[in-house]
């Protein structure tokens, strides 16, 4: 059980140690400290009625005892020390407003001072408690330079005494690039794991819509609204998206009465109001392409003329080679395999995307379709090289070995 409630609330915990303390070390310490003593009171005394607020307050005052005990605290001033120690009503944490400690620590994490991989980098991993070696898959680089990364941006916030706070209202438009793309990088994790026994994480897609959510009332932009609107418009297929064994089910082969209608509503609503706003960007852009897919009865309805236009918008706005490899297949959906497949070898030949399973999958999806079967083979055996997702990984053998002899 208090297994179940760590990567339920341990988040949410550290989040709040942090305010109350204001270190990220003595956060992380105090934490631990009180799950320990968790372990060791609540199968003798039986679990609080409030267990978030119980490791609240044990790790506070774990936190005191540490830095009553050890010398290298004895120059904390009177005032800090008073602050950390200053009682707080219990019920008081669960409001909305202490419920919102990730969002504080998430700009906290987001400053400007901090490198912009860096500010990505750290709220991964302190506010959504993702694993370093997942940011790593994420960034694409080594976890020990992700690792070293990480630590600098901590010191940096110490060091430059960055506040833990929601920045004002004249920053606040500066600072939201980063975090909409924290949320998007939490959300890809949730939506589409990158490694693992299992196709998607829940708690993390979720966690990230509900961030979206509360970006949204504190700032409604419109590349906010267009991110939410992306996050639900995706995530309204999960329950289609793979087999009862947890195998993955393509778009175009996925049921579509199984698609969450509500969160397919909202999110074309939201796509309207940005785009009303003629002042949208790439989430909203992406957002916008997603609902033209949910917006098809069936797959031979989707508007493929449409999303690849969508594509060419984006690509102008934000150049990249996963962007031309998307609008690669669309052009596939619309011209023909041939046409999609000059497009990915073209981005292929750059050596661009070398090292990206997708684009290898899609190039020996199109080859198969056109018959180039040896050609599919070795593409389907590049990509099988590179995947670190079970699911994909059962569904690009059974492609290979369903190819002919």
């Amino acid at each position: 059980m208090v297994e179940a409630l760590y990567r339920a609330e341990s988040r949410r915990v550290l989040a709040t140690l942090i305010r109350l303390l204001g270190d990220f070390e003595l956060a992380e310490e105090a934490l631990h400290d009180a799950f320990r003593a968790a372990l060791e009171q609540w199968p003798r005394d039986g679990v609080p009625a409030n267990p978030r607020a119980w490791l609240v307050s044990a790790g506070r005052f774990k936190a005191i005892d540490g830095i009553r005990r050890h010398a290298r605290f004895e120059a904390l001033d009177e005032d800090a020390a008073e602050k950390i120690a200053a009682p707080d009503d219990p019920a008081t944490w669960g409001r909305e407003d202490i419920e919102d400690d990730r969002l504080r620590l998430m700009f906290t994490c987001c400053h400007p001072a901090l490198p912009p991989d860096a500010q990505v980098a750290l709220t991964l991993r302190e506010v959504c408690g993702l694993t370093t070696e997942e940011i790593a898959r994420a960034f694409l680089t080594a976890p020990p330079t992700l690792a070293q990364r990480i630590v600098r941006a901590k010191t940096k916030i110490r060091d430059a005494r960055i506040p833990y706070e929601v920045p004002s209202p004249e920053d606040l438009p500066d600072r939201l690039e980063s975090v909409l793309r924290v949320i998007y990088l939490v959300f890809n994790e949730g939506y589409s794991a990158s490694s693992g026994a299992t196709l998607t994480r829940h708690d993390l897609s979720g966690e990230a819509i509900r961030l979206g959510r509360l970006l949204i009332e504190l700032l409604p932009e419109p590349e906010a609204m267009g991110l939410l609107a992306l996050m639900l418009l995706q995530e309204s297929r999960r329950a289609a998206r793979a087999s009862p064994a947890g195998d993955l089910i393509l778009l175009d082969e996925q049921d579509r009465s199984l698609w969450n209608r509500e969160q397919i509503a909202e999110g074309l609503a939201l796509v309207q109001r940005a785009l009303a706003s003629r002042h949208f960007g790439p989430y909203t852009l992406q957002a916008a392409i997603a609902a033209v897919h949910a917006s098809a009865p069936e797959a031979a309805a989707t508007d493929w003329r449409q999303i690849v236009g969508l594509y060419d918008v984006l690509a102008r706005a934000v150049p990249s080679p996963v962007v031309e490899l998307n609008r690669a297949v669309a052009v596939a959906m619309r011209d023909g395999p041939e046409a999609g497949l000059a497009l990915i070898d073209a981005i292929l030949a750059r050596d661009e995307l070398a090292d990206y399973h997708l684009a290898h999958s899609a190039r020996a999806d199109l080859c198969r379709r056109l018959g180039r079967d040896a050609e599919a083979r070795v593409s389907y055996q590049r990509a099988l090289a590179l995947v670190q997702q079970e699911p994909e990984r059962r569904f690009l053998e059974r492609r290979l070995a369903a190819l002919p002899e």
